[in-house]
């Protein structure tokens, strides 16, 4: 049985551990405060029997839970283990200190992953002996429903990992993605970072309202965006493909690129913007939002297990 840990139980943690348990892994769980373990127990033995109710779990959950342990100590946790999955604090400091210990507590030929979503490699393991098995393996939240991860090497990280890290991602369910070189935010957070940075401008501008411009993606590129990408999307909304679409529209594209100069995230924009997604959802209903929000995942991801690519 393949044998992984899971270092650190809070929204990311707990949703590896799915992931993995899900896919027939043994999974150990360790988070130095253990109530935090406590309630990630209780969220997985919530989830599993949905998971199982919308088709997206083809074992019984007591089954799937039961290959989840709860690990006394870090040390006990990476014990005979072929991967660690660490979702510690997105501080740099605290994942030096954090994988010097995985570094000198895990076998030797175990692959160490990070879940940041913006700190490279780099800086949190070039001090490490076994420097060469480290990497980022990103996932989006939650990973349980979301199957995509990124994988980004530091610059000495053995190619040969990346291929193993691949290759667990796999079976375990996820999509992995492959970014060549480090750059901040990896690709996913870019490609996100670039759409809110527009999104932000036209409502800085008071070109469409916050709500009207969720719409437009909600109801409109999320769309399609749900079973193609950007490429695809392009290549089919053209009679001759994405040259064609290219050479229809890379002008008006240009001219759009001209207009969009970096800008600030002001405070009086964010509260404006806060103020706004507040009046739509008070403070106190965001729990059940995200609640209601994994649901509709579950639902879409059993729809798109259902249809062929």
């Amino acid at each position: 049985m393949t044998k992984v840990a899971v270092i650190g139980a809070g929204l990311i943690g707990r949703a590896w551990s799915i992931v993995f348990a899900r896919a027939g892994f043994d999974v150990a769980l360790w988070d130095p405060f253990r109530q935090q373990v406590a309630a990630a127990e209780d969220f997985i033995a919530e989830r599993l029997p949905e998971l199982r109710d919308t088709g997206l779990l083809d074992e019984d959950p007591a089954v799937v839970g039961a290959r989840i342990r709860r690990a006394p100590s870090l040390e006990n946790a990476v014990r005979d283990v072929e991967h660690v999955q660490e979702n510690g604090p997105e501080r740099v400091a605290d994942k030096q200190k954090l994988f010097a210990e995985l570094d000198v507590a895990a076998p030797p030929d175990a692959v160490l992953a990070s879940s940041t979503s913006g700190i490279p490699a780099s800086a949190f393991t070039e001090g490490l002996s076994g420097r060469a098995r480290c990497l980022v393996a990103h996932p989006v939240n939650p990973p349980y429903l979301i199957p995509l991860v990124e994988l980004c090497p530091a610059p000495w990280t053995d190619p040969e990992v990346v291929a193993r890290a691949r290759a667990l991602m796999t079976r375990a369910g996820q999509v992995p993605a492959t970014v060549v070189r480090e750059m901040e935010g990896f690709a996913l957070n870019r490609l996100q970072g670039a759409l809110l940075a527009e999104a932000f401008r036209l409502i800085d501008d008071e070109v469409i309202s916050p709500a009207d411009l969720d719409a437009l993606v909600k109801h409109g590129l999320g769309l399609r965006w749900s079973f193609m990408g950007p490429l695809e999307t392009i290549d089919l909304n053209a009679p001759g493909g994405l040259a064609d679409y290219c050479e229809r529209y890379g002008p008006l594209y240009a001219l759009m690129q001209q207009q969009m100069m970096p800008r600030k995230w002001l405070p009086e924009l964010i509260t404006r913007l806060q103020a706004a997604r507040r009046a739509e959802l008070p403070a106190n209903l965001l729990p059940v939002r995200q609640e209601w929000r994994d649901r509709r995942l579950m639902a879409l991801l059993s729809h798109k297990k259902a249809q062929a690519d």
